[in-house]
């Protein structure tokens, strides 16, 4: 396993970080966790070296902390650092954070977090949470012991990320970062911000939810045409490895089999490992992949709202991931919403007012009704 400096911190840290997002449900369906699975499958990585694992007090019903904890029993805990998320939704006070931190303690079963997160915010939920003493409760929390970094997960555009990250000191920030989200969200320019500030970057979406492990036909040929021959999964990790800004990318594995490959690839990257012919590569399949877009959506939303309720931005991001990463529609998380909410392109009556006001003149009436026949 090769270690990383996490930035102004000093500290090392592996470069594989376990995600615990991920595990595969129990057989018997009365659980969200195969409990025994997951333990094992934690400590496989522990014992490979991993020394950084991820978790959230909302992910997988509220029970992966309590796996996680349980996974660190037996020495396990003095072996690694934790990295938990205060839930943005939950919180409306001093007291209610108070209550959050001692029950995820508890669930952990430990007498402190490493790594504490500020979850999802973006500039308005930033705002928010200074509204309620959320900096100076984490600061407190940290002279207290209970917690030993403050730091925050990150969704949203690129400028509120320069506005979060320099409104506060930091010590850790996490963003989505891949290949193909160079542009997209704190992307490229909010990684090297960071950097440039001393602060350790931990990736999230490395895999983009696991669509960029498995090649469409015409990526997959630019991989095959190369004279290394690497997984897509090595790839994409590999060209992360390669900024130095990076301190640990995570994975979330469901199966002895990627914890152990994880564990090789993580033994092999570091940064400026990447040749410019493998960067070159890189650009390349980014391209292959961006030209299996089916309409030129920026998602600016000047279309919206929709006066007979359609989600026209969502719609079209459903219809881009269904094209560019042959993910089934039903499973797209823009989709699963836009059903739930009843905002479906069957509700579009050709009124035409999202295409006067859309910059792009895009023929939003034409693919509204293309893109849905193929999602269902």
């Amino acid at each position: 396993m090769k270690y990383r400096t996490f930035g102004k911190l000093g500290i090392q840290g592996s470069a594989f970080g376990l995600g615990c997002m991920r595990f595969n449900g129990a057989a018997s369906g009365d659980s969200v966790i195969d409990e025994q699975k997951a333990v094992s499958l934690i400590r496989r990585a522990i014992d490979g070296g991993v020394t950084y694992l991820d978790t959230a007090y909302v992910y997988l019903d509220k029970t992966s902390e309590i796996v996680l904890g349980k996974a660190l029993q037996d020495g396990y805990r003095d072996k690694v650092t934790i990295a938990t998320k205060m839930p943005m939704e939950a919180v409306k006070n001093r007291a209610d954070m108070e209550a959050l931190l001692a029950e995820e303690l508890k669930k952990l079963q430990t007498d402190h977090i490493d790594f504490y997160l500020m979850h999802g915010i973006n500039k308005e939920k930033w705002e928010y949470f200074k509204s309620i003493g959320a900096p100076e409760f984490f600061d407190e929390m940290k002279q207290a012991g209970k917690i030993r970094y403050k730091c925050f997960s990150f969704h949203g555009p690129y400028e509120d990320f320069e506005y979060i990250i320099k409104d506060s000191d930091w010590d850790m920030v996490q963003i989505q970062y891949n290949f193909m989200d160079v542009d997209n969200q704190a992307g490229t320019k909010g990684l090297e911000l960071a950097g440039s500030l001393g602060i350790p970057v931990v990736i999230m979406e490395g895999l983009l939810g696991g669509r960029l492990a498995n090649a469409p036909d015409n990526v997959q040929a630019l991989y095959d045409a190369f004279p290394v021959k690497r997984s897509a999964v090595e790839w994409a990790f590999r060209w992360l490895c390669n900024r130095p800004e990076i301190a640990t990318v995570l994975s979330g594995c469901n199966e002895e089999a990627q914890i152990d490959d994880n564990l090789r690839i993580f033994d092999t990257v570091e940064p400026g490992i990447m040749s410019p012919e493998e960067l070159k590569l890189m650009e390349d399949v980014r391209s292959a992949y961006n030209s299996r877009t089916k309409i030129g959506c920026t998602g600016c939303r000047y279309c919206m709202p929709c006066p007979n309720g359609v989600n026209i931005p969502g719609i079209f991001s459903a219809w881009n991931n269904h094209s560019l990463y042959n993910t089934d529609p039903k499973e797209d998380w823009n989709m699963q919403n836009i059903l739930r909410n009843d905002e479906t392109a069957e509700k579009c009556i050709q009124c035409g007012a999202c295409e006067a006001a859309c910059p792009q003149h895009l023929p939003i009436i034409e693919s509204l009704q293309t893109a849905w026949k193929e999602l269902t």
